[in-house]
């Protein structure tokens, strides 16, 4: 099902990432064109009815555009699509299986999401090689909920030597505005229409 692609330094790291959220994107194989060559796409949705044919359509289309594909939270599906990593949710950071990919899958990417310092902590035991920092911003998924903020976010992705993407509630606006601590962002929405990154 193609090439893995090998992470080698920072620089093979994607810095643009959208997660799949079907709720809001009712089809991410079309918004992923909207993602430049290098960015990654990562397969949530674990309740999808088909996620295997779901995560073969995305395989494709990325393979397609030049672009990874990281599979959360199920090593064996993430094997079994021949993705190029896996996106570890911050609750699964330590558990066996998530070190058994890690020890069999050194070259593969590895992502993880982080909502605390505690939490970048275990994701750099872990052997993540970047994490999604979040919620950075007001999160149409979660109104009214509590979020990091722009400076706090900042000074998180400076107390760890793993890239940090910026997550939640990321737009074309505030996109442009993320300090150089982040090594890039996440979004959702951003790219369900034309408008791209």
């Amino acid at each position: 099902m193609g090439t893995v692609a090998t992470i080698r330094s920072v620089a093979d790291l994607p810095a643009i990432v959208m997660p799949t959220d079907l709720s809001r994107v009712p089809d991410p194989v079309h918004a992923s064109r909207n993602l430049p060559a290098g960015a990654a796409v990562i397969l949530r949705d674990a309740g999808h009815p088909d996620r295997l044919a779901f995560g073969i359509a995305l395989r494709r289309s990325t393979l397609a555009w030049g672009q990874v594909l990281l599979v959360s939270g199920d090593p064996a599906l993430a094997e079994a699509l021949n993705a190029d990593g896996l996106h570890v949710p911050e609750r699964m950071l330590g558990a066996a299986a998530v070190r058994h990919w890690r020890r069999a899958n050194p070259g593969r990417l590895m992502s993880a999401a982080c909502h605390s310092l505690t939490a970048l902590r275990r994701a750099e035991r872990a052997g993540a090689d970047l994490v999604l920092l979040s919620p950075v911003f007001p999160t149409a998924s979660h109104p009214g909920g509590r979020v990091l903020g722009l400076y706090r976010a900042a000074a998180l992705a400076t107390a760890t030597d793993l890239a940090v993407l910026a997550m939640g509630g990321i737009e074309r606006g505030n996109a442009r505005r993320l300090p150089s601590q982040f090594s890039g962002f996440a979004a959702i929405g951003k790219f369900a229409d034309s408008g791209g990154a």
